[in-house]
Protein backbone atom coordinates (compact mmCIF):
# COMPACT_ATOMS: atom_id res chain seq x y z
CA UNK A 1 0.00 0.00 0.00
CA UNK A 2 1.22 2.89 -0.99
CA UNK A 3 1.37 5.54 1.88
CA UNK A 4 0.24 9.29 1.55
CA UNK A 5 1.21 12.83 2.97
CA UNK A 6 -1.95 14.35 5.73
CA UNK A 7 -1.60 17.67 3.84
CA UNK A 8 1.54 19.24 4.96
CA UNK A 9 1.63 17.71 8.27
CA UNK A 10 4.01 15.27 7.30
CA UNK A 11 2.05 12.52 8.78
CA UNK A 12 2.01 9.37 6.20
CA UNK A 13 -1.81 7.72 5.92
CA UNK A 14 -3.14 5.22 4.20
CA UNK A 15 -5.00 5.95 0.89
CA UNK A 16 -8.08 4.13 2.69
CA UNK A 17 -8.87 5.54 6.41
CA UNK A 18 -11.16 3.10 8.79
CA UNK A 19 -14.21 4.66 10.06
CA UNK A 20 -15.36 3.32 12.45
CA UNK A 21 -19.22 4.66 12.79
CA UNK A 22 -20.70 1.28 12.48
CA UNK A 23 -19.18 -0.11 15.02
CA UNK A 24 -21.53 0.17 17.80
CA UNK A 25 -25.41 0.03 18.41
CA UNK A 26 -26.34 1.94 14.72
CA UNK A 27 -24.29 -0.59 12.82
CA UNK A 28 -22.45 -4.04 14.50
CA UNK A 29 -23.35 -4.54 18.10
CA UNK A 30 -20.69 -6.94 18.67
CA UNK A 31 -17.78 -5.88 19.79
CA UNK A 32 -15.60 -9.31 19.10
CA UNK A 33 -16.03 -9.14 15.55
CA UNK A 34 -15.99 -5.38 15.17
CA UNK A 35 -12.49 -5.79 16.89
CA UNK A 36 -11.76 -8.60 14.00
CA UNK A 37 -12.56 -6.03 11.64
CA UNK A 38 -10.25 -3.41 12.91
CA UNK A 39 -7.45 -5.47 13.22
CA UNK A 40 -8.10 -6.78 9.50
CA UNK A 41 -7.85 -3.19 8.19
CA UNK A 42 -4.52 -2.80 10.39
CA UNK A 43 -2.91 -6.11 8.87
CA UNK A 44 -3.73 -4.93 5.62
CA UNK A 45 -1.95 -2.26 5.39
CA UNK A 46 -4.42 0.45 6.69
CA UNK A 47 -2.97 2.95 9.60
CA UNK A 48 -4.97 5.53 9.90
CA UNK A 49 -8.39 5.08 11.66
CA UNK A 50 -11.38 7.90 12.51
CA UNK A 51 -14.35 7.54 14.98
CA UNK A 52 -16.37 10.38 16.51
CA UNK A 53 -18.05 10.91 20.85
CA UNK A 54 -21.37 10.95 19.30
CA UNK A 55 -21.01 7.57 17.09
CA UNK A 56 -23.62 5.52 19.28
CA UNK A 57 -23.02 7.54 22.03
CA UNK A 58 -19.54 6.77 22.85
CA UNK A 59 -19.69 2.90 22.20
CA UNK A 60 -17.57 3.47 18.77
CA UNK A 61 -14.40 4.97 20.56
CA UNK A 62 -14.80 2.12 23.26
CA UNK A 63 -14.59 -0.51 20.32
CA UNK A 64 -11.79 0.83 18.68
CA UNK A 65 -9.63 1.46 22.02
CA UNK A 66 -9.92 -1.98 22.75
CA UNK A 67 -8.94 -3.06 19.37
CA UNK A 68 -5.90 -0.57 19.38
CA UNK A 69 -4.58 -2.01 22.72
CA UNK A 70 -0.89 -2.66 21.80
CA UNK A 71 -0.81 -1.85 18.53
CA UNK A 72 -1.62 2.31 19.16
CA UNK A 73 1.78 3.38 18.08
CA UNK A 74 0.99 2.11 14.70
CA UNK A 75 -1.73 4.28 14.27
CA UNK A 76 -3.10 7.21 13.23
CA UNK A 77 -5.82 8.21 15.53
CA UNK A 78 -8.56 10.23 14.74
CA UNK A 79 -12.20 11.24 16.26
CA UNK A 80 -14.34 14.55 16.56
CA UNK A 81 -16.65 16.62 18.85
CA UNK A 82 -19.66 18.66 18.48
CA UNK A 83 -22.98 16.76 18.64
CA UNK A 84 -25.28 15.80 21.36
CA UNK A 85 -23.73 13.60 23.97
CA UNK A 86 -26.77 13.93 26.67
CA UNK A 87 -29.61 16.12 27.07
CA UNK A 88 -27.61 19.01 29.33
CA UNK A 89 -28.02 21.56 26.50
CA UNK A 90 -23.79 22.22 27.46
CA UNK A 91 -22.90 18.56 26.69
CA UNK A 92 -22.32 19.71 23.10
CA UNK A 93 -21.08 22.09 20.59
CA UNK A 94 -17.85 23.80 19.77
CA UNK A 95 -17.57 26.04 23.07
CA UNK A 96 -14.70 25.56 25.81
CA UNK A 97 -16.20 24.51 28.31
CA UNK A 98 -17.50 21.26 26.26
CA UNK A 99 -13.91 20.52 24.23
CA UNK A 100 -12.00 20.44 27.87
CA UNK A 101 -14.41 18.39 29.56
CA UNK A 102 -14.98 15.78 26.20
CA UNK A 103 -11.70 15.13 25.02
CA UNK A 104 -10.56 13.87 28.67
CA UNK A 105 -13.89 11.33 27.46
CA UNK A 106 -12.87 10.22 24.80
CA UNK A 107 -8.98 9.70 26.15
CA UNK A 108 -11.08 7.52 28.34
CA UNK A 109 -12.82 5.29 25.85
CA UNK A 110 -10.23 5.10 23.19
CA UNK A 111 -7.73 3.98 26.17
CA UNK A 112 -4.85 6.36 24.94
CA UNK A 113 -3.39 9.21 26.62
CA UNK A 114 -3.18 11.78 23.29
CA UNK A 115 -5.73 11.69 19.85
CA UNK A 116 -3.59 12.96 16.74
CA UNK A 117 -6.00 14.45 15.04
CA UNK A 118 -9.04 15.99 17.03
CA UNK A 119 -11.68 17.34 14.58
CA UNK A 120 -14.70 19.70 15.18
CA UNK A 121 -17.79 17.64 13.56
CA UNK A 122 -19.64 20.34 12.48
CA UNK A 123 -19.64 24.71 12.43
CA UNK A 124 -21.55 26.38 14.82
CA UNK A 125 -22.12 29.66 14.30
CA UNK A 126 -23.58 30.65 17.62
CA UNK A 127 -20.01 29.89 18.44
CA UNK A 128 -16.81 32.33 18.22
CA UNK A 129 -14.08 30.64 16.44
CA UNK A 130 -11.54 32.32 18.53
CA UNK A 131 -12.78 30.01 21.58
CA UNK A 132 -12.95 27.00 19.71
CA UNK A 133 -9.19 27.52 18.55
CA UNK A 134 -8.37 28.81 21.68
CA UNK A 135 -9.55 25.31 23.51
CA UNK A 136 -8.09 23.16 21.11
CA UNK A 137 -4.61 24.89 21.01
CA UNK A 138 -4.51 24.43 24.59
CA UNK A 139 -5.20 20.51 24.24
CA UNK A 140 -2.04 20.53 21.84
CA UNK A 141 0.01 22.56 24.06
CA UNK A 142 -0.43 20.02 26.83
CA UNK A 143 0.31 17.15 24.34
CA UNK A 144 -3.55 15.33 24.58
CA UNK A 145 -4.12 16.00 20.67
CA UNK A 146 -1.40 16.42 18.06
CA UNK A 147 -3.20 17.95 15.02
CA UNK A 148 -6.69 20.00 15.10
CA UNK A 149 -9.12 19.42 12.17
CA UNK A 150 -12.58 20.50 11.30
CA UNK A 151 -15.35 18.42 9.60
CA UNK A 152 -17.82 19.32 6.96
CA UNK A 153 -16.97 23.29 6.91
CA UNK A 154 -17.91 25.80 4.10
CA UNK A 155 -14.90 27.41 2.37
CA UNK A 156 -15.60 30.77 4.08
CA UNK A 157 -15.47 28.91 7.42
CA UNK A 158 -12.37 26.86 6.57
CA UNK A 159 -10.91 30.51 5.57
CA UNK A 160 -12.18 32.17 8.71
CA UNK A 161 -10.60 29.97 10.89
CA UNK A 162 -7.22 29.95 9.04
CA UNK A 163 -7.03 33.95 9.53
CA UNK A 164 -8.01 33.70 13.15
CA UNK A 165 -5.42 30.79 13.35
CA UNK A 166 -2.64 33.28 12.22
CA UNK A 167 -4.12 36.68 13.99
CA UNK A 168 -4.83 35.29 17.19
CA UNK A 169 -1.79 32.92 17.01
CA UNK A 170 -3.54 29.84 17.70
CA UNK A 171 -2.66 26.00 16.28
CA UNK A 172 -4.57 25.71 12.80
CA UNK A 173 -7.18 23.37 11.43
CA UNK A 174 -4.33 21.23 9.65
CA UNK A 175 -7.17 18.64 8.19
CA UNK A 176 -10.88 18.90 6.58
CA UNK A 177 -12.93 15.95 6.51
CA UNK A 178 -15.83 17.04 4.04
CA UNK A 179 -18.68 14.47 2.20
CA UNK A 180 -17.54 13.80 -1.16
CA UNK A 181 -18.19 10.84 -4.03
CA UNK A 182 -19.04 10.81 -7.04
CA UNK A 183 -23.11 11.81 -6.45
CA UNK A 184 -21.88 14.37 -3.82
CA UNK A 185 -19.02 16.73 -5.87
CA UNK A 186 -20.28 19.93 -4.09
CA UNK A 187 -16.63 21.04 -2.54
CA UNK A 188 -15.08 20.91 -5.78
CA UNK A 189 -16.11 24.04 -6.21
CA UNK A 190 -14.26 25.75 -3.31
CA UNK A 191 -14.10 23.81 -0.50
CA UNK A 192 -11.29 21.12 -2.48
CA UNK A 193 -9.36 24.35 -3.86
CA UNK A 194 -9.49 26.07 -0.24
CA UNK A 195 -8.01 23.16 1.68
CA UNK A 196 -5.29 23.22 -1.23
CA UNK A 197 -4.30 26.61 -1.26
CA UNK A 198 -3.83 26.27 3.05
CA UNK A 199 -1.89 22.85 2.88
CA UNK A 200 -4.65 20.92 4.39
CA UNK A 201 -5.26 16.76 4.26
CA UNK A 202 -8.82 16.14 3.15
CA UNK A 203 -10.17 12.90 4.06
CA UNK A 204 -13.46 12.66 2.38
CA UNK A 205 -16.55 11.00 4.73
CA UNK A 206 -19.21 8.79 2.65
CA UNK A 207 -17.13 8.02 -0.17
CA UNK A 208 -19.73 5.09 -1.59
CA UNK A 209 -22.31 8.23 -0.97
CA UNK A 210 -24.20 5.53 1.74
CA UNK A 211 -24.13 2.64 0.08
CA UNK A 212 -25.80 4.09 -3.59
CA UNK A 213 -21.88 3.53 -4.79
CA UNK A 214 -22.34 -0.25 -4.38
CA UNK A 215 -25.05 -0.73 -6.45
CA UNK A 216 -26.65 -2.51 -3.39
CA UNK A 217 -30.15 0.11 -4.33
CA UNK A 218 -31.05 -0.37 -7.80
CA UNK A 219 -33.98 1.53 -9.81
CA UNK A 220 -37.40 -0.69 -9.41
CA UNK A 221 -36.11 -2.21 -6.77
CA UNK A 222 -37.75 -2.57 -3.22
CA UNK A 223 -35.14 -0.91 -0.49
CA UNK A 224 -33.60 -2.96 1.74
CA UNK A 225 -35.04 -2.92 5.27
CA UNK A 226 -31.99 -3.00 7.61
CA UNK A 227 -28.80 -0.66 7.83
CA UNK A 228 -28.88 3.21 6.61
CA UNK A 229 -32.08 2.75 4.75
CA UNK A 230 -33.90 1.75 7.71
CA UNK A 231 -32.04 4.36 9.75
CA UNK A 232 -32.58 7.18 7.01
CA UNK A 233 -35.71 6.48 5.44
CA UNK A 234 -36.20 9.61 3.59
CA UNK A 235 -32.30 9.72 2.57
CA UNK A 236 -33.27 6.15 0.12
CA UNK A 237 -37.15 7.18 -0.88
CA UNK A 238 -37.21 6.65 -4.81
CA UNK A 239 -40.27 8.30 -4.80
CA UNK A 240 -38.23 11.72 -4.42
CA UNK A 241 -36.77 13.07 -7.35
CA UNK A 242 -33.24 13.48 -5.95
CA UNK A 243 -33.45 9.53 -4.66
CA UNK A 244 -34.64 8.64 -8.16
CA UNK A 245 -31.74 10.51 -10.26
CA UNK A 246 -28.99 8.10 -7.98
CA UNK A 247 -30.87 5.27 -8.85
CA UNK A 248 -30.96 6.04 -12.51
CA UNK A 249 -27.26 7.07 -12.50
CA UNK A 250 -26.05 3.86 -10.73
CA UNK A 251 -26.63 0.87 -14.37
CA UNK A 252 -24.72 3.74 -16.26
CA UNK A 253 -22.10 3.99 -13.57
CA UNK A 254 -21.63 0.48 -13.64
CA UNK A 255 -21.19 0.18 -17.06
CA UNK A 256 -18.36 2.51 -16.86
CA UNK A 257 -16.56 0.63 -14.18
CA UNK A 258 -17.11 -2.68 -16.25
CA UNK A 259 -14.84 -1.00 -18.85
CA UNK A 260 -12.65 0.13 -16.56
CA UNK A 261 -12.46 -3.60 -15.57
CA UNK A 262 -13.10 -2.83 -11.50
CA UNK A 263 -16.57 -2.98 -9.55
CA UNK A 264 -18.54 0.28 -8.89
CA UNK A 265 -16.97 0.14 -5.50
CA UNK A 266 -13.41 0.39 -6.63
CA UNK A 267 -14.41 2.54 -8.92
CA UNK A 268 -15.93 5.16 -6.55
CA UNK A 269 -13.06 5.07 -3.83
CA UNK A 270 -10.56 5.46 -6.09
CA UNK A 271 -12.59 8.67 -7.81
CA UNK A 272 -12.25 10.40 -4.75
CA UNK A 273 -8.73 9.42 -4.43
CA UNK A 274 -7.83 10.86 -7.79
CA UNK A 275 -8.46 14.57 -6.81
CA UNK A 276 -5.32 15.93 -5.49
CA UNK A 277 -6.57 17.64 -2.42
CA UNK A 278 -7.55 14.00 -1.30
CA UNK A 279 -5.34 12.52 1.20
CA UNK A 280 -7.05 9.32 2.35
CA UNK A 281 -10.83 8.18 1.79
CA UNK A 282 -12.65 7.09 4.66
CA UNK A 283 -14.63 3.89 4.47
CA UNK A 284 -17.03 2.53 7.43
CA UNK A 285 -17.60 -0.98 6.89
CA UNK A 286 -20.05 -2.43 8.96
CA UNK A 287 -19.01 -6.22 8.02
CA UNK A 288 -15.93 -8.25 7.10
CA UNK A 289 -17.40 -8.33 3.78
CA UNK A 290 -17.65 -4.59 3.51
CA UNK A 291 -14.29 -4.29 4.18
CA UNK A 292 -12.77 -6.37 1.76
CA UNK A 293 -14.73 -5.56 -0.66
CA UNK A 294 -12.92 -1.83 -0.24
CA UNK A 295 -9.58 -2.77 0.46
CA UNK A 296 -8.49 -3.14 -3.22
CA UNK A 297 -8.85 -0.15 -4.42
CA UNK A 298 -6.49 1.62 -2.91
CA UNK A 299 -4.08 0.32 -5.32
CA UNK A 300 -6.68 1.28 -7.90
CA UNK A 301 -6.17 4.52 -10.88
CA UNK A 302 -8.39 5.71 -13.15
CA UNK A 303 -7.19 6.91 -16.24
CA UNK A 304 -8.52 9.94 -17.82
CA UNK A 305 -11.25 8.44 -20.12
CA UNK A 306 -12.95 6.57 -17.08
CA UNK A 307 -12.93 10.57 -14.91
CA UNK A 308 -14.29 11.90 -18.21
CA UNK A 309 -17.19 9.41 -18.32
CA UNK A 310 -18.11 9.95 -15.08
CA UNK A 311 -17.96 13.75 -15.50
CA UNK A 312 -20.93 13.60 -18.29
CA UNK A 313 -22.64 11.56 -15.77
CA UNK A 314 -22.29 13.41 -13.32
CA UNK A 315 -20.77 17.20 -13.70
CA UNK A 316 -17.98 18.49 -11.53
CA UNK A 317 -18.89 20.46 -8.67
CA UNK A 318 -22.48 19.68 -8.47
CA UNK A 319 -25.03 17.47 -5.87
CA UNK A 320 -27.23 15.18 -7.44
CA UNK A 321 -28.90 15.11 -3.57
CA UNK A 322 -28.65 18.58 -1.75
CA UNK A 323 -29.28 16.76 1.21
CA UNK A 324 -25.87 14.74 0.88
CA UNK A 325 -23.89 17.99 1.71
CA UNK A 326 -23.54 17.19 5.10
CA UNK A 327 -24.00 20.52 6.69
CA UNK A 328 -26.85 23.48 5.74
CA UNK A 329 -26.58 27.09 6.58
CA UNK A 330 -28.73 28.05 9.60
CA UNK A 331 -28.88 31.08 7.28
CA UNK A 332 -30.99 29.27 4.90
CA UNK A 333 -32.47 26.37 7.24
CA UNK A 334 -34.21 28.37 9.53
CA UNK A 335 -36.90 30.80 8.20
CA UNK A 336 -36.97 33.61 10.72
CA UNK A 337 -33.50 34.47 9.35
CA UNK A 338 -34.14 35.41 6.12
CA UNK A 339 -37.73 37.21 7.35
CA UNK A 340 -37.48 41.07 8.27
CA UNK A 341 -39.90 41.54 11.16
CA UNK A 342 -43.06 43.07 10.65
CA UNK A 343 -43.46 46.27 12.60
CA UNK A 344 -46.27 46.37 14.78
CA UNK A 345 -48.49 49.70 15.35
Amino acid sequence: MRYRSLGTTGVKVSPLCLGAMMFGAIGNRDHDESVRIIHAALDAGINFVDTADVYSAGESEEIVGKALAGRRDDVVLATKFHGGMGDDPNLQGNSRRWIIREVENSLRRLGTDHIDLYQVHRPEQGTDIDDTLSALSDLVHQGKVRYLGSSTFPAEAIVEAQWVADKRGHERFRVEQPPYSIFARGIEASVLPTCEKYGMGVIPWSPLNGGFLTGRYRPGEDVPKSGRAARLPERFDPARPAVAAKLALVPELEKVAAEAGMPLTHMALAFTLAHPAVSSAIIGPRTMEQLEGCLGAADVSLDDGTLDAIDALVPPGTNINPDDAGWQSPAVAAAWRRRRPVARR
